[in-house]
């Protein structure tokens, strides 16, 4: 965001040159436009920025998706995401490649599974096929700050993420007698 300040600020200095100092009236054809995307995009990122501080929870669906009757299922997913909705969070989903197979018999992309989910695309991701899902799940809780519901421990991956054994960052949960469970939650709503 800083960068796009920047380069607002030194095309609106090319906007005041062109129209304050004599023969340099051309340069107009280039700062206006770049003044205007600029703030267009400086704009467009504060928006965003202020949507990345949502109450996000990451969902690791290649683990959650087994959670009831240790069968992949994608209702499974969906009610945890309603759960998480209730409490005012946004969930997203991260998936290993073969969760399409598993819970469709074929290879579903982002925007399929987004679909099966009732998410937006850009909260559902589908790792590349031959790579770890771990990795893709573990760096974007670092980015937003955002927990993990998962049963997994990542235990392998501690070294490079150690945040991950700070309390609630990781949160288990499951099926007990038919009904959803939470070890532990933030159950308080954004400001």
């Amino acid at each position: 965001m800083i960068v796009l300040f920047l380069i607002l600020f030194v095309s609106l200095a090319g906007v005041a040159v062109a129209l304050f100092l004599p023969g340099y009236g051309d340069l107009i054809l280039i700062a206006a436009p770049s003044a205007i995307a600029a703030l267009f995009l400086w704009i467009r990122a504060a928006v965003r920025g202020r949507k990345s501080a949502e109450n996000w929870v990451l969902i690791d669906g290649s683990n959650v998706m087994y959670w009831k009757d240790n069968t992949p299922k994608i209702e499974t997913l969906r009610e945890v995401i309603a759960y998480l909705r209730g409490l005012k969070h946004t969930p997203a989903v991260v998936f290993d490649a073969n969760a399409g197979y598993l819970l469709a018999g074929k290879y579903q992309h982002d925007y399929a599974m987004a679909n099966h989910l009732g998410l937006t695309e850009e909260c559902v991701m589908v790792v590349p096929k031959g790579t770890v899902a771990d990795t893709f799940l573990l760096t974007a809780a670092r980015d937003f700050n955002a927990p993990i519901v998962t049963d997994d421990r990542y235990r392998d991956w501690k070294d490079d993420f150690p945040e991950i054994a700070q309390p609630g960052r990781l949160i288990r949960g499951g099926y007990r007698n038919g009904v959803l469970w939470f070890e532990e939650i933030d159950q308080s709503a954004p400001a």
